[in-house]
């Protein structure tokens, strides 16, 4: 905690005074302390909607402080609504009920927050050699399809470079109780190119064309979990099961990797949220998360999507290569990749970035995408495709060759050697992160580390300079240090040390000085507390996000052509 803040608490604590209150009084302030407790475990919408007293339903998401039983459900009953579904390792339910009874609902004192079931939605060889592959290095058959990747996505249609078949369940539409056994099937076609970009061995152009488009680790395992129907929609509370399901499977499928090319706005800070909650139980159990940052970079700042918002996992915005070969001078933040930090918490975001731009990858064959873009088809089986949601995957799979070459390796662990090797590039801390992934670096990495929190931001007590926290003291050494992740330490090199663990950056990186000269967009994130950016409630899959002219394709906005 900053000393402003804490000076701020003490004046607050000197300007009351002592006061003997009537028992009637106290009575009066003690319900009124009920009240607003109770109300402050609404999300800001569904505090709007419990004001407007209606009849509808609205479904959404409760996180009990203990592990709810029937009697949770019958309380929820008794308010007119009904439980949708039940998780066995989160403290979650997910629940529809009448908007007039959420003030009611709040009021159970094992309930820690509520917010809303959030609609979702999802989101080439220059790429391999910007991420700098070494494709001689590795011996791809080594792999043995032993170690799995959980693509959690619209699923993985079938295609002759995925071999073998994918292992797929199905979580769309999943009701408590319900058997997510499935076969492999696409209709939106985004998981199958996030699929090809992870483990497409290019079998199907090897002997055609000439030119294969390889994925980065083409014997990984690959294992589909769909939560995005053929439009690249689905909800929250689906997604809450594909994760419950991976923390109940990991073991018997040896799941190390999860991968989500998708994003959702935030409605409340990452500790309420529930969706943050649950990925970070997957990475505490052992299993390397890998999320999309998002594609509302031209929105400006603040603009990174849950669950990219966690300190624990790795984040990952999109760098644009201009295919020029082994010439990486004129490499650049993808206009569309989002920018950090986070709303609410304010932390570093994304946390590196990977080729995002142009990508070459399977396609599903009844694919919606591959009808909506035809000008996108390639060789008739592949699809181009641009966005973060192209360059989280080349992350999972820099990943998963990593824990092939030692199986010993945490996720924390796993992120600070990529962030420490990435290539770095100039820019801003919160749109380029740690730079660019470098697979050859992180594969000869070493070092090790407890825990690898993404760094806090924050302005001075004064308000004249930008404070990073020092990740040398968060990750446990000087070789962790913020002039190791970031920029090659020029950034830092006329820092000094504050006393609460902050790193003071001179700012000269910071392009845009002005916008943070008067710490106002630092103070509280009041630029998207409203949530009026991500109104619409859409999980946006990241997927195809370009320059040119707009054009609507089913509930999403995309384009046509690149950065």
């Amino acid at each position: 905690m900053s000393r402003r803040v804490q000076e701020r608490g003490r004046r607050r604590a000197r300007s009351f005074p002592t006061l003997v209150l009537a028992a009637a009084v106290l009575l009066s302030v003690a319900s009124l302390a009920a009240a607003t407790d109770a109300e402050s475990k609404l999300s800001p919408k569904l505090r709007a909607m419990a004001e407007s007293g209606r009849p509808d339903r609205v479904d959404v998401i409760i996180v009990y402080k203990d592990h709810p039983g029937r009697s949770e459900s019958d309380r929820i009953q008794g308010l007119g609504g009904n439980t949708k579904k039940r998780y066995r390792n989160f403290n979650h339910r997910a629940a529809s009920v009448p908007e007039k009874m959420l003030h009611k609902l709040s009021k159970n004192p094992n309930i820690d927050y509520i917010v809303v079931d959030e609609v979702i939605s999802s989101a080439s060889n220059p790429a391999r050699k910007t991420a700098k592959l070494p494709v001689q290095a590795i011996d791809y058959s080594s792999l043995g399809w032993s170690l799995s990747v959980a693509v959690i996505d619209s699923g993985i249609g079938y295609h002759a470079d995925l071999y073998p078949s994918p292992l797929a369940f199905d979580f769309l539409g999943h009701l408590d109780g319900d058997d997510p056994s499935y076969y492999l099937e696409d209709d939106w076609g985004h998981g199958t190119h996030v699929a090809g970009i992870i483990g497409g061995d290019g079998w199907n152009t090897r002997y055609n064309t000439g030119e294969t488009h390889v994925g980065i680790a083409p014997e990984a395992r690959l294992i589909s979990l769909r939560v995005l129907d053929k439009k690249g929609q689905g909800v929250a509370s689906d997604l809450l099961s594909a994760l419950d399901w991976v923390l109940d499977n990991a073991a018997a499928y040896d799941i190390r990797v999860v991968n989500m090319s998708l994003g959702v706005g935030p409605q409340v800070p990452a500790e309420k949220d529930p969706l943050i909650q649950a990925v970070e139980a997957v990475w505490d159990a052992g299993i390397v998360v890998v999320c999309s940052a998002g594609n509302y970079g031209r929105d400006g700042n603040f603009t990174i999507t849950v669950p990219g918002t966690s300190r624990k996992v790795i984040t990952v915005g999109s760098v644009t290569d201009n295919s020029t070969g082994d010439d990486f001078t004129d490499d650049y933040v993808s206009s569309y990749s989002s920018r950090g930090p986070t709303a609410y918490d304010h932390i570093v975001k994304p946390d590196l970035l990977a080729p995002g731009n142009r990508w070459i990858a399977t396609m599903a064959s009844g694919a919606k995408l591959k009808f909506d873009l035809p000008s996108r088809v390639v060789d008739s089986t592949y699809f181009e495709l641009s966005g973060t949601s192209m360059a989280a995957p080349v992350v999972a799979a820099t990943a998963i060759l990593m824990i092939h070459q030692d199986p010993t390796l945490s996720p924390d662990t796993v992120k600070a050697r990529i962030m420490r090797s990435a290539r770095k590039i100039p820019g801003d801390p919160v749109a380029v992160g740690a730079g660019v992934v470098d697979i050859a670096a992180a594969l000869a990495e070493t070092g090790t580390v407890t825990s690898a929190l993404s760094p806090r931001i924050a302005m001075s007590e004064l308000g004249d300079a930008v404070l990073i926290e020092d990740t040398a003291l968060t990750w446990g050494g000087d070789e962790w240090s913020l002039g190791f992740l970031w920029s090659d330490g020029f950034l830092w090199s006329d820092s000094f040390s504050e006393a609460d663990g902050y790193l003071s950056s001179d700012g000269f990186l910071w392009s845009d000085g002005f916008l943070w000269s008067d710490g106002f967009l630092w103070s509280d994130g009041f630029l998207w507390s409203d949530g009026f950016l991500w109104s619409d409630g859409f999980l946006w899959s990241d997927s195809v996000a370009d320059d040119d002219p707009l054009m609507e394709i089913g509930s999403q906005t995309v384009t046509l052509d690149d950065d």
